[in-house]
């Protein structure tokens, strides 16, 4: 560590920058849409602590969870509910007040409102009502993911991010086909409860040696990110009690070229697809199919799903 570098808190250039964002433009009867941390309390930026000091009222998913960061940082401005049960008249309550002029600050639980989270429903309305929006970014789980799987290139810099899979095994199995047929990673968020039981759903749908990132609880201090293929995925959860709490963020890498295209099946596979389409499920369908062929499971699970008559 270089001791000659002063630590930010408050020395001169923490409060010169301080100043700096202070000045900066704070238009009122706005929506601020500001990302909180999501785990670690030194995450929230300077300007997210700024926007939500100058706020009238913060809107807040949940104003227990919030007022503990409010606290943390300082932060004495009023807390407001906004939730998905009440967000329509949240978002009528929060139309009001930039009608009078007021800045109006939404947060969630952590990390980036409105996205996989409450918060969209407020943010049209506020838009069609004719009021300005202002995104205040920082941290994200789905990034800070990505950042650590490294599956995502300068070169190959696509990625989908999908939420949250079903609850029930049949649906989640038909969700992982659709969306993991597509030639990109697939990030998606999962709770320690159903966790097992969604590895263990790639794994029959996307084949054991498809890749796939878990990350959990992400910038906490028990943070853990591992890259392995589905086959060793249940096992390693498996491996270490504690490995089934917390948050997770899990990432299907995406197929290896020769696996993402289906070019290879060829009309008697599709011919096979159909015949057993007729008697068993898709699942069994491909399973069948990728024995018989040879070509991957999760291919002619795609294949097989797209085939089957409605």
């Amino acid at each position: 560590m270089n001791e000659n570098v002063a630590s930010p808190a408050g020395g001169e250039s923490w409060r010169r920058i301080a100043e700096r964002v202070a000045a900066q433009q704070w238009p009122p009867a706005t929506l601020y849409v500001v990302a909180t941390p999501i785990g670690n309390l030194g995450d929230l930026s300077l300007r997210a602590w700024e926007a939500l000091n100058r706020a009238d009222v913060i809107a807040a998913e949940d104003t227990r969870e919030s007022r503990t960061l409010m606290d943390a940082w300082g932060i004495g401005t009023p807390l407001m509910a906004a939730h998905r049960h009440n967000e329509a008249a949240a978002a009528q309550a929060i139309c009001d007040r930039l009608a009078q002029g007021q800045r109006v600050a939404l947060v969630s639980d952590a990390g980036a409102p409105a996205v996989s989270d409450p918060g969209a429903r407020i943010v049209r309305a506020v838009r069609q009502a004719g009021h300005a929006v202002v995104p205040v970014p920082g941290p994200s789980a789905v990034i800070a993911a990505l950042m650590a799987s490294g599956v995502t290139s300068d070169e190959n810099p696509a990625y989908v991010f999908a939420g949250f899979p079903p609850a029930k095994s049949a649906a989640r199995q038909r969700w992982l086909a659709q969306w993991c047929a597509l030639p990109a990673p697939v990030v998606m968020f999962e709770s320690p409860h159903r966790l097992a039981a969604t590895l263990a759903d790639m794994r029959e749908t996307l084949g054991p040696r498809r890749e796939v990132t878990v990350a959990r609880e992400l910038t906490k201090r028990f943070e853990e990110v591992a890259t392995m293929p589905l086959e060793e995925a249940v096992q390693w959860l498996g491996a270490q009690p504690h490995r089934g709490q917390g948050e997770f963020v899990l990432i299907a890498h995406a197929a290896p070229a020769m696996e993402a295209a289906d070019e290879g099946v060829d009309a008697a596979t599709d011919a096979l697809l159909d015949a057993l389409l007729e008697s068993v499920s898709v699942r069994d369908a491909a399973r069948v199919a990728a024995r018989v062929s040879g070509l991957p499971r999760d291919v002619l699970y795609a294949r097989a799903l797209a085939r089957k008559p409605s």
